[in-house]
């Protein structure tokens, strides 16, 4: 199974007097990259969000945004009263010189600067508790998502393994005629320049043989197919974060196949392993986004 890197995650909950929204979005990346929005609430608890956060959903570029709503008469506000009076004359005496009305003047100064605190209460180790509960709920509707898109992910990459065999295949079925084509090439430059008399067809045979051993592709073609095999069981492991293994497996693809066309010296083979790269570059897209 496989957990694509992108997804999305909201939960919300009504504890006391609290209203507690968590949403998280992941797309792909390298390492665990977060961007955390936190209340002051939470701001003692930042590390604990994270740890729940990084073991959660390991890898991707995170985004998480949280909000406490607290309901009703609970509510802190700080007012800081002193600097609200400092304010009060200049504002008020700038208003009468000016000629215009005061009546408005409180709402005003409470718009001013420091004038309404942020609250210095944090939440108690029991609201932590049914917050936590919260976060993991929305880290869980995130991973279902994850699960839903590597699904089709999954597809997609077997089609691609599917396809390189499906070619070498077709490359495993040309190489008897490619011997056959190199010996007879040679043997007709041969006649071209010195006539059909003019060599030592032993001596002919002798540096075919080494010239053909140079060219041989079936080494490249074993180890090929041993990476798909390699490749298919590392999708039906257990484990969750794979896409760093199998991007690994698929360099060892473009090896193979490169070292086949520079090998190949057969324009129908070439096609073959031009098509096998085209297939392996939609792998390693699809890859870029497997956790």
């Amino acid at each position: 199974m496989l957990y694509s890197m992108t997804g999305y995650g909201r939960a919300e909950q009504t504890l006391a007097d609290k209203t507690y929204l968590v949403e998280v979005r992941s797309l792909n990346g390298k390492q665990f990259d977060l961007r955390l929005n936190l209340p002051a609430l939470l701001k003692p608890y930042e590390f604990d969000v994270r740890s729940l956060l990084n073991e959660g959903l390991q890898r991707g570029s995170v985004e998480c945004t949280i909000t406490i709503k607290q309901n009703g008469a609970n509510k802190p506000v700080t007012i800081n009263t002193d600097l609200a009076k400092a304010y009060f004359e200049p504002v008020a005496q700038l208003a009468n010189d000016l000629n215009l009305q005061t009546g408005d003047i409180l709402s005003t100064i409470l718009k001013l600067p420091d004038v309404i605190l942020p609250s210095t209460e944090v939440l108690s180790d029991e609201d932590w508790k049914c917050f936590e509960k919260v976060l993991k709920d929305a880290i869980a509707e995130l991973n279902r998502h994850r699960v839903d898109e590597g699904k089709s992910i999954e597809t997609d990459l077997l089609l691609r393994i599917d396809n390189i065999e499906a070619h070498q295949v077709t490359i495993a079925g040309l190489e008897p005629l490619r011997r056959t084509k190199i010996k007879e090439g040679l043997v007709k430059l041969l006649e071209e320049n010195t006539g059909s008399d003019g060599y030592d067809a032993n001596r002919l045979e002798q540096e075919l043989i080494y010239y053909i051993e140079k060219m041989d592709i079936s080494e490249e073609q074993v180890r090929l197919k041993n990476h798909c095999d390699y490749f298919r069981a590392i999708l039906d492991e257990k484990e969750i974060s794979k896409g760093k293994k199998l991007s690994f497996i698929l360099q060892e693809f473009g090896r193979e196949i490169n070292t086949t066309g520079s090998k190949a010296y057969d324009s129908t083979i070439q096609k073959c392993v031009i098509l096998m790269k085209d297939e392996l570059e939609k792998a390693k897209e699809q890859i870029l986004n497997v956790l």
